[in-house]
């Protein structure tokens, strides 16, 4: 069925279609929310934060847009699995003997933001379905079976994009002064 009729429903309370988008997306946005918590966090709280995103889902419904579900999945999961984390950091007890400090001057801050900004900016450069793959897997941490499922590519295909765009990436950080160039 339709993505965008079933968004309608949706918006028109349909509870049915809330299922119909949690079956759908449930894997994508648990891949997410794992990725983050995985190793901090357990399984419950993993399946609790993921839980969270379809309830924003559902109680957010009427800002939704056709096409921008996608990102705007990605994006509550997110940061409701880093709010998570917050939310359950462990203080570690301060004791002289065990202080380090190692924190980096402000020059290496900056350079380290001028570099992600950087490659930020190559990523977006890469043009979709490319883009798309590239940020679920090295980003997401998706397998590329999963990738191809989800996408409804081949898995040969999806491996192909993925070298496109490190390829297509590697450029743009040549030529856009890159790496090289901080």
């Amino acid at each position: 069925m339709d993505e965008s009729k079933i968004l309608k429903k949706l918006k028109a309370g349909d509870e049915a279609a809330l299922g119909w988008f949690i079956e759908r997306y449930t894997g994508y946005v648990s891949s997410i929310v794992y990725n983050l918590l995985g190793q901090a966090l357990g399984q419950g709280d993993i399946e609790e934060v993921t839980a969270d995103v379809f309830l924003a889902l559902w109680e957010g419904r009427e800002k939704l847009r056709p096409g921008k579900l996608r990102p705007w999945l990605s994006a509550v999961a997110r940061n409701t699995a880093l709010k998570r984390l917050r939310q359950c950091s462990v203080e570690m007890p301060f004791e002289e003997d065990i202080l380090v400090i190692n924190s980096p001057g402000p020059e290496t801050a900056y350079t380290e933001k001028e570099l992600a900004q950087i490659v930020r900016r190559a990523v977006d450069s890469l043009h979709y379905p490319e883009r798309e793959i590239f940020l679920r897997h090295y980003y997401y941490g998706q397998k590329v079976k999963d990738i191809a499922r989800q996408l409804g590519l081949n898995e040969s295909t999806v491996k192909t994009k993925l070298r496109r765009g490190r390829e297509a990436l590697g450029r743009s950080l040549q030529e856009g002064g890159g790496i090289d160039g901080i």
